[in-house]
């Protein structure tokens, strides 16, 4: 997932420091620029450099179209104790999830568990940001949203899901979790993108073009190909990946007001969201539930490790190590929090023209 052939290395506070000066000189509060950042500066020290500061110049043309709102009157409605509905008025998805994830916590202090539905929002970043906030105080985290449509259903040719990415994370001993966040796609759209960057091939079973044929084209989606759901073909049980984005989609968007599947509004700012759409913006489902409510949060945490423990030391492929989900963008966090974030040639120049343009120092 990692970038190579960087240009230059930049250290997290700066890089955090960077992206919430540009939001602000976007209008942002300095409380939803934090965030912001927050986010974003996650997925680059976990190595998800698909959605770190790669993403800020498609997030900051969305704001210049009017596609974000920088100033948006969030609002919850609580239609149960422990369920709640967010109305994000058109925000940024890093700060609407983000917000909803903190109420769920809130909630949760009191009834052991909570969920939220947020519609009418925005690309929300890496799953695992939101899920792992739950962290601190021992809670389970929950974290999905629905996307651009990209992807094929199983026998389709037609783009009707998202990536569609699902995250569980659940609180280890000394910060080491089980974090599963993954793409309901063979690969997220990222992938491809830096694919771009580096100007290689993608592997069969991640791409087909528009007549449906296996494509190895990282272009491909802009001449009308699609994504494959997760497991690619028939064989390989594709129909499962199917099935997990359809989940996301229809938790996401269509339980909660959001407009789902092809109407799911396209990330790049040139493409205008399709008119007559049912539900509004894009959709996020997150929620937490206490550990204690299973078992005795010692007791069930030190299961966790001996079930790590357990499988990080099973019998693995010649040359391999089993890993558990979680462990290498934990491994890529430590190294890069210590050394810096590397950043390829195409997304510095992208920073630079952005330090110019809005005369934020870099």
């Amino acid at each position: 997932m990692a970038q190579t052939d960087p240009l230059m290395q930049i250290s997290y506070p700066e890089l955090h420091q960077f992206i919430s000066e540009v939001f602000l000189k976007k209008g942002m509060s300095e409380a939803h620029a934090r965030i912001s950042a927050d986010v974003l500066t996650t997925a680059d020290l976990r190595g998800i450099d698909s959605h770190g500061v790669a993403r800020l110049s498609g997030y900051l043309r969305l704001i210049d179209a009017g596609r974000i709102n920088v100033d948006p009157n969030l609002q919850f409605e609580r239609r149960k104790k422990t369920q709640l509905r967010l109305n994000a008025d058109g925000a940024i998805g890093l700060v609407s999830a983000h917000l909803a994830m903190q109420e769920c916590i809130k909630i949760t202090h009191d009834y052991g568990t909570a969920w939220s539905g947020i519609y009418n929002s925005n690309h929300f970043g890496i799953a695992a940001h939101h899920a792992m906030l739950g962290f601190e105080h021992q809670y389970v985290g929950f974290a999905m949203t629905n996307a651009s449509p990209l992807v094929v259903p199983a026998n389709g040719i037609e783009r009707m899901l998202g990536t569609n990415p699902i995250c569980v994370a659940i609180p280890g001993k000394n910060g080491n979790s089980f974090v599963m966040d993954m793409a309901s796609a063979a690969a997220a759209n990222g992938k491809l993108e830096i694919a771009q960057r580096k100007n290689s091939s993608i592997p069969q079973g991640w791409a087909i073009d528009a007549q449906g044929n296996p494509s190895e084209d990282p272009n491909v989606l802009s001449h009308k190909g699609a994504l494959l759901p997760l497991g690619s073909d028939a064989e390989h049980g594709f129909h499962k990946g199917y099935a997990l984005g359809a989940w996301v989609d229809i938790f996401s968007a269509v339980l909660t007001g959001a407009s789902w599947g092809p109407w799911a509004p396209p990330f790049v700012s040139f493409l205008n969201p399709l008119t007559n759409a049912p539900g509004k913006g894009l959709g996020h489902f997150v929620g937490c539930w206490d550990l204690d409510g299973f078992n005795d949060v010692d007791t069930a945490q030190d299961e966790l490790d001996a079930w790590m423990v357990r499988f990080k030391t099973s019998q693995a492929t010649q040359g391999h190590t089993v890993l558990i989900p979680g462990e290498p963008e934990l491994l890529t966090h430590a190294q890069r929090l210590k050394n810096g974030i590397p950043i390829n040639t195409v997304i510095a120049e992208e920073i630079r023209n952005i330090s110019k343009e809005l005369n934020v120092s870099l």
